[in-house]
């Protein structure tokens, strides 16, 4: 029998070239069994033809199927479906229809469900002025080079070493790369055994809670601080006790005289974006050493700093091994990567390890080679330097359509960052702000969400510009300024 070029259709919607897209309709007929071994392709002209498309885009999407093992050539007969093409499931589905009957509401409580979220409309690309934080510029990224970078990863000489199960550990050259290059730019030394990949900073946060929180001990938060942070703690049964912060961060004066845990983005306090001052720091570690807590450092965005070289991490000051190092690339790549790492003490990253074992035992092995690869070979740090120089050229535009416009900045960062901690007036909830500037194509982060819930703080707001182009952002600020009245 013989496959009819009609049944064929291109869909305007598809997401990839139209060589893949007709790979995928062949592919997807014959898993789902209408396309049947033995059967018989259109010709190449006949196909291209009937979906208006050149003949050679046909012509490589048979070649790529043939190699793939779902066609077969046979010389001057044609294309056929291969004898050797993955076969459709040989079971029959039955009724679709299910009446359920499970109390989920009772089985699972909604935990974790009905937690408050940082939500962003899922095509918020679409929207013409994107505050939005944490979203990377594709226009900034090196395409080229991570492209290069994953197909030698996944290359035959790598193919062992990406493929295999490492069990508890992580990629040496990553770990190697880490140590000698990235910690020590923030003025961290630290040896192998004190370095463990995570799946972004999130999951060492979980990590962190999870193996020094229990119900009987204290965690100190920032107040404000990150959302992500505060629902962890939410289920780890633990005391938390928020500390607002001042203008210089977390004030160590103000810590109760019981706490276990301590957690603080130092250098770049989120969301406020001030950076806590060298005497205070030296005073958190005393207190640390003092009153037997650990302290946990979140250092998210230290590589964003473009405006002026960056105060040392906290960890670097840390002689009595107090302080655990939360570090990621999710802002310096970006996040869909999900990899960061843990520095803090051996036994420390031991216990960790382990736990990170039983729930996903490491990070995918292509994309910590890959990471490798793209940071050994300078694409990384050029990409930076690019990163920079247009955060740079962004910020300067919308501080200057913030002072024209009025708008009142609550704390901003003095190294760079990507963002700008924003105070409305009084009287105005930023989240019914937020609604009303979506649709006219703005979109904000309401701040109401950063904060311990008791406060019911309504009046802040943060406006970001990793992924809005300088030519929007003084018409994007004019629109907010509008909308305050």
């Amino acid at each position: 029998m013989s496959i009819k070029a009609t049944q064929f259709h291109l869909d305007p919607q598809f997401d990839g070239t139209l060589q893949k897209q007709i790979q995928q309709m062949v592919s997807q007929s014959v898993l789902a069994g209408r396309f049947l071994p033995g059967e018989k392709m259109p010709s190449s002209r006949m196909l291209a033809q009937q979906l208006g498309v050149s003949r050679v885009t046909v012509t490589l999407a048979y070649a790529e199927l043939v190699a793939s093992e779902y066609l077969t050539s046979r010389g001057r007969s044609g294309h056929f479906i291969s004898e050797n093409a993955p076969r459709p499931p040989d079971y029959k589905l039955g009724d679709t229809e299910r009446t359920e009957t499970v109390d989920w509401q009772r089985a699972l409580g909604a935990r974790f469900s009905d937690q408050s979220n940082m939500l962003r409309p899922p095509d918020w690309r679409g929207y013409e002025f994107p505050f939005i934080y944490g979203q990377p510029d594709p226009s900034l990224f090196d395409h080229d080079n991570w492209r290069r970078c994953a197909l030698e990863a996944h290359g035959r000489k790598d193919f062992e070493e990406v493929t295999a199960d490492r069990y508890e550990q992580d990629d040496p050259k990553l770990i190697e790369y880490i140590v000698r290059n990235v910690l020590p730019r923030r003025g961290i030394s630290a040896r192998p055994e004190e370095v463990l990949l995570t799946l972004g900073a999130q999951n060492a946060i979980w990590i962190c809670t999870q193996l020094l929180l229990t119900g009987d001990r204290t965690a100190v938060i920032e107040n404000p601080c990150y959302p992500g942070l505060r629902r962890v703690l939410q289920h780890s049964s633990c005391r938390t006790v928020p500390v607002d912060v001042d203008e210089n961060g977390l004030p160590p004066e103000r810590l109760p005289d019981q706490v276990n845990v301590v957690f603080t983005t130092a250098s770049h306090q989120c969301p406020t974006n001030t950076t806590m001052p060298m005497s205070r720091r030296r005073d958190l570690l005393r207190l640390a050493s003092e009153r037997n807590f650990i302290i946990v450092e979140d250092d998210y965005e230290f590589e964003m700093s473009f405006a002026q070289k960056p105060t040392p991490a906290l960890k670097s000051l840390d002689r009595a091994g107090s302080v655990v190092y939360i570090g990621s690339f999710s802002k310096s790549l970006f996040p869909g990567l999900r990899l960061g790492y843990l520095v803090a003490s051996p036994a420390f990253i031991r216990e960790a390890r382990a736990l990170r074992a039983m729930v996903l035992r490491h990070p995918p092995g292509s994309v910590q080679r890959t990471t490798t690869y793209f940071l050994s070979r300078g694409y990384h740090d050029s990409m930076l330097n690019r990163i920079g120089k247009a955060y740079g050229r962004r910020r300067a535009v919308m501080e200057k359509a913030i002072r024209e416009c009025g708008l009142e900045v609550a704390g901003a960062g003095s190294f760079g960052g990507s963002s700008f901690w924003m105070k409305a007036p009084n009287g105005v909830n930023t989240a019914d702000l937020a609604v009303s500037l979506r649709e006219q194509g703005v979109l904000i982060e309401p701040g109401q969400t950063f904060f311990d819930a008791v406060d019911g703080n309504a009046q802040f707001y943060r406006l970001a510009y990793s992924s809005i182009p300088s030519a929007r952002i003084a018409e994007g600020i004019e629109r907010i300024a509008a909308a305050l009245g």
